[in-house]
């Protein structure tokens, strides 16, 4: 049974963050996620959610300065202590908010970065922090990002993604699988979910072009795709992260069959 949840830094936008929950709530959802939750007091986002009745899903790890073109350090060897401290901030979190779900942020290198080098850390990061989270039992999640959104992310395609996790060896790490940044890079999304489904621990979803709601105004066929899902035995959640065209309501006719 597909199961939607709501990002809340993406939807709703047209309302204070604190807000979101009580309003993804109303409109049917019964999960939300957001990407960097730091921002806010961690235990008001947890009063917030807990009355609205939400599952928390999903949040990331903090991504550095973003405006400076900071997209997170753990595939960065300059940037290791940086990035463990952020990770023990998101499992702070994590811990309070009962998230079960980290994705962590593979940063993007500096031109003259060694890329091999790039990937060990990457996976000695992932390694360290998954003995971190276990106990907690929260799982790590690296995602693919494309070249359009995300010009020269580290992590660019599943296969890579893959040998990763391959190498990194924890059962609490895997692999975030979102649609449009799939078609986005390399297209080819049902056969990609289907070749790495045994490694999926989340998916997302949003239209390509434009990432707004995935309806029938998009190239991705997204009761196809949601269909299939189900089909392969997925029981996890399905993030709703795109931009709505207009008032995030007006644009929920999509999701009204699964919700």
């Amino acid at each position: 049974m597909v199961r939607l949840a709501a990002n809340l830094s993406m939807m709703f936008q047209e309302i204070p963050f604190l807000e979101r929950f009580a309003a993804a709530a109303e409109a049917g959802f019964k999960g939300v996620e957001f990407l960097f939750p730091y921002a806010f007091d961690k235990a008001e986002i947890a009063r917030r959610r807990k009355e609205a009745g939400l599952a928390q899903i999903l949040f990331n790890t903090a991504p550095g300065n973003w405006d400076a073109g900071e997209r997170g350090f753990a595939a960065l060897p300059a940037r290791k202590d940086v990035f463990r401290r952020i990770f023990e901030q998101a499992l702070d979190y994590s811990i309070t908010l009962e998230n079960p779900r980290i994705h962590v942020m593979a940063g993007i290198p500096a031109k003259d970065d060694d890329l091999s080098a790039c990937r060990e850390c990457f996976v000695e990061n992932l390694r360290w922090a998954s003995g971190l989270a276990k106990p907690h039992g929260v799982t790590l999640l690296i995602e693919p990002l494309n070249p359009v959104d995300m010009p020269g992310y580290f992590l660019t395609s599943a296969d890579q993604a893959a040998e990763i996790l391959a190498d990194v060896g924890a059962s609490n790490a895997r692999l975030q699988y979102d649609l449009y940044h799939q078609q986005m890079s390399r297209g080819a999304v049902a056969q990609t979910l289907r070749k790495h489904f045994p490694i999926i621990g989340h998916i997302q979803i949003a239209g390509v072009p434009g990432r707004n709601e995935p309806d029938q105004n998009q190239e991705l066929n997204a009761p196809y795709l949601l269909k299939l899902i189900d089909e392969l035995g997925y029981d996890g959640w399905i993030g709703c992260e795109y931009r709505p065209r207009a008032a995030t309501g007006d644009g929920l006719g999509w999701l009204k069959p699964y919700l």
